[in-house]
């Protein structure tokens, strides 16, 4: 795949999906900005395993729920690398329940950074790929996000939002030559799902189409296409990676 851009800034990729993600573009000679804001051991680590390959990347920490840390943080980047081509908002947070037993704080924690965390991001970062004319921005939404699931009404709330985060600000940034687009995962073997126990493995694996969980390459495939010249015609798109979930 071709990319016109080659700085990139991945939110929450010290694990997971995020560092996936960073991993795959930096094998494509993309200058990876590795943000994290709790977990700087395993930030560490996806930095040196970049390195090891002979990729470039660099180290951020901010919380992207604060909107002043994030301006920060972007304004530092932009002053040293010139510019951001690629933004992927990864960042996110569960904390599941009933909403009847949902607390204040895991209602704003989750809204906080899965959802007003992406649009801090978006704000700063655009305006620096409206001044250079160029950019692509991915958000991770999830299948949850489209289909909706009973004990998580925080977290479907908050990825739903990314959708029409996704759809709006295509609409606003098309005419200055930025995409924008998000992909829905659904399960993924990542550190959330190995703590399902044999039974609740069952019960999802009956629901998927495709018999397996997701890997983190699964979606990080999907969005190293978005953001390549390959998908230059494609904006205010939500792709659901979820093996068949939800059909």
């Amino acid at each position: 795949m071709k990319f016109k851009g080659n700085v990139a800034l991945i939110t929450g990729a010290s694990r997971g999906i995020g560092a996936e993600i960073a991993y795959s573009l930096s094998l494509k000679g993309i200058t990876i900005l590795i943000n994290y804001s709790k977990s700087e051991e395993s930030a560490v680590e996806i930095a040196q395993r970049i390195r090891r390959e002979g990729g470039n990347c660099d180290i951020v920490k901010f919380d992207v729920s604060n909107y002043d840390e994030v301006e920060s943080a972007v304004k530092d980047i932009a002053n040293k690398y010139k510019k951001i081509d690629y933004l992927v908002n990864n960042a996110g947070v569960t904390k599941d329940n009933l909403i009847l037993r949902m607390t204040k704080d895991e209602i704003s924690e989750v809204l906080d950074i899965n959802l007003k965390g992406a649009i801090n991001c978006c704000k700063h970062v655009s305006r620096y790929m409206v001044k250079n004319k160029f950019g692509v921005i991915v958000n991770i939404s999830s299948v949850v996000g489209l289909m909706g699931n009973a004990g998580q009404v925080n977290y479907a709330a908050s990825k739903a939002g990314l959708i029409g985060l996704t759809k709006s600000l295509a609409r606003e940034l098309g005419s200055r030559n930025i995409r924008v687009n998000a992909v829905a995962p659904g399960y993924i073997e990542t550190e959330m799902t190995e703590k399902l126990n044999v039974l609740q493995r069952k019960a999802l694996m009956s629901n998927l189409v495709i018999k397996r969980l997701g890997k983190p390459e699964d979606v990080a495939n999907v969005v190293e296409f978005l953001l390549s010249e390959e998908a230059s015609y494609i904006t205010g798109e939500v792709i659901n990676i979820s093996g068949g979930l939800y059909i």
